[in-house]
């Protein structure tokens, strides 16, 4: 019984404090970021997984085209903001891939391997958007194996008029990283293409 009383009266055994866990300032940033430097809306799945690129003028006057790269090297292909075409009172209404020797829309590429792909230059024709009477051209911009051609362009070609950088992209590629280096330097950066157009 003594012993009993000696063990109530014993004072409570302290919880051992947290640890305190010491941060740097640049990780305490990224942990605990400051409210007033958080962007007013988050970035878009654009923004956030490519580097944007944007070429001006392509072969023929007010033809601008964007190159978004991935990490993974592919590259996606599509009108800028500032394309002649999106000028044109209307708006696109035909998408046609269909340009001379070969029917874009016909290539089917299967396997690891990308079997059927097509092997293009930077200047070949990738595919025409018309607006009323008009047609323009729309190249490949940089040289590589195409993948893919965005065919929903076919039956809407409206995703142009109104998600160009998104749904409305024209096709994906998938150059040589050799190649990638050599053309990379012709293209302006987002930040250069949007003083130079006052657009995006």
């Amino acid at each position: 019984m003594a012993a009993e009383a000696a063990a109530l009266d014993a004072t409570p055994l302290e919880r051992p404090a947290p640890r305190e866990i010491a941060l740097d300032e640049e990780t305490r940033a990224l942990v605990v970021p400051d409210a007033a430097d958080l962007p007013a809306s988050p970035p878009s799945a654009v923004e956030a997984n490519f580097a944007r690129y944007f070429i001006a003028d392509f072969m023929n006057p007010g033809h601008d085209q964007y190159v978004y790269r991935h990490p993974n090297g592919l590259c996606v292909v599509g009108l800028a903001p500032a394309h002649v075409a999106f000028k044109e009172e209307g708006g696109i209404t035909t998408v046609d891939f269909n340009v001379g020797k070969s029917d874009r829309s016909e290539m089917k590429v299967t396997g690891k391997r990308k079997r059927n792909a097509q092997h293009l230059q930077e200047n070949s024709a990738l595919c025409k958007v018309c607006v009323n009477d008009k047609s323009f051209v729309v190249r490949c911009c940089v040289k590589g194996s195409l993948l893919e051609i965005n065919d929903r362009l076919i039956k809407q070609p409206d995703l142009l008029n109104t998600a160009a950088d998104r749904e409305g992209y024209i096709a994906i590629f998938q150059p040589k990283p050799a190649d990638w280096l050599k053309i990379k330097d012709k293209f302006l950066s987002y930040e250069d293409y949007r003083k130079l157009r006052g657009v995006c």
